[in-house]
């Protein structure tokens, strides 16, 4: 299956080293692979596998290899003062690609630094407009595949339910024996999986992190520790309440969705909002990475209680208001106050069953499929 970055790393490789990240299994080798094809003599390394990482460590890799592509690289100690030693000395014509299923934020800190040595890039699930590019399927159909698979090449190509749910189960198995243990100690791996399954039931709500350590009798800051990992490992992302003062909007609490929306409890609305979450996701991040547009994906929740599901901004200032329906046509009113109080947005209400479009004042009933389509991404 073609991605939507196979295009745009390739040209990227030609003038820098591109850092290519996303979730386990989203498809960064199989990406990786396409632009070996290309690229030959090309070599793959991934530090998880010791033969591999044995050639890494001793930097014996085939030096005509036109493409170099190295995976999970950051977890080799001192691994940014190792990569920028190799990015200043390697060949010019040799194009390096590095792979990781983990954030690697720390570009961004003190030490050694990169910068201006690498082009970033993240690789998403599927999207709407992906899954209609390659399937031919209409929008309102790609959704509802989406929804029930969710985005993930495997499951999203698999023959049937029953493959993809096959899939899924052995995902968390191996996220868990694989990745989350790199952070965490085994004893606590129960309560990690227990936390996990708790915000599968809890998709689209405020995350009360106080409430959530009572019930599972650990302390706040074990459990923010256990979200941070989450976020790390591209598990789950979180999404902040509007405020333009970021340190205010900091302090109320998160909404908290799945990189996976097969992961979501089987609920019609929780499973459209949180792939709705991952598309708008996706869009934001792509517009920072292909055009370094300052885009933001927030949720708006009055003290009062009135909320609208998402709001898209744009160099701080919002440009969409979204809420999200499964069947209801109906205009949700805190929409449509929050379209009177920020009338130079787009207020819209997604709706993915719906038989008939209407407006009502500054407020838009679309069906959900088509305008998702419609994003960069």
């Amino acid at each position: 299956m073609k991605r939507y970055l196979d295009d745009r790393i390739r040209t990227d490789l030609l003038r820098k080293l591109v850092i290519l990240t996303g979730p386990r299994q989203v498809g960064k080798t199989s990406l990786a692979k396409s632009l070996i094809a290309d690229l030959q003599p090309a070599q793959y390394l991934n530090w998880d596998i010791a033969e591999d990482r044995a050639i890494l460590q001793r930097r014996s890799w085939d030096r005509s290899a036109k493409l170099l592509v190295m995976d999970e690289i950051h977890k080799m100690p001192g691994w940014k003062a190792w990569l920028k030693g190799l990015v200043d000395g390697r060949a010019p014509d040799q194009a390096l690609l590095v792979t990781g299923s983990a954030r690697m934020d720390t570009f961004r800190q003190s030490g050694e630094s990169l910068a201006g040595r690498y082009f970033s890039w993240r690789l998403h699930p599927v999207s709407v407009r992906e899954w209609c590019a390659h399937s031919g399927a209409t929008p309102a159909d790609a959704l509802r595949h989406l929804m029930r698979r969710g985005g993930f090449p495997e499951p999203c190509l698999a023959e049937n339910d029953d493959e993809a749910a096959r899939w899924r189960s052995q995902y968390a198995t191996d996220l868990v024996r694989e990745d989350v243990l790199e952070f965490s100690r085994l004893h606590e791996i129960t309560a990690l999986k227990l936390f996990l399954d708790m915000l599968r039931q809890r998709v689209g709500s405020p995350l009360s992190v106080a409430s959530i350590a009572r019930d599972l009798a650990i302390a706040p800051n074990t459990l923010k520790r256990y979200l941070d990992i989450l976020q790390a490992l591209f598990i789950v992302f979180t999404v902040q309440p509007w405020h333009r003062n970021i340190g205010r909007a900091l302090l109320q609490a998160p909404k908290v969705y799945f990189y996976d929306t097969g992961m979501v409890a089987d609920d019609p609305g929780a499973r459209l909002e949180n792939a709705v979450a991952t598309m708008l996701l996706k869009h934001v991040q792509f517009r920072r990475d292909s055009l370094g547009k300052d885009t933001g994906l927030h949720y708006i929740r009055t003290k009062d209680g009135a909320e609208v599901d998402f709001a898209l901004s744009e160099d701080d200032a919002l440009t969409h208001l979204l809420e999200c329906k499964h069947a209801d046509p109906n205009p949700h009113r805190p929409l449509l106050r929050f379209a009177q109080q920020f009338p130079d947005t787009i207020a819209l209400q997604l709706v993915a069953e719906l038989r008939q479009e209407e407006s009502f004042g500054q407020v838009a009933i679309r069906r959900a499929g088509d305008w998702l389509a419609q994003l960069d991404a």
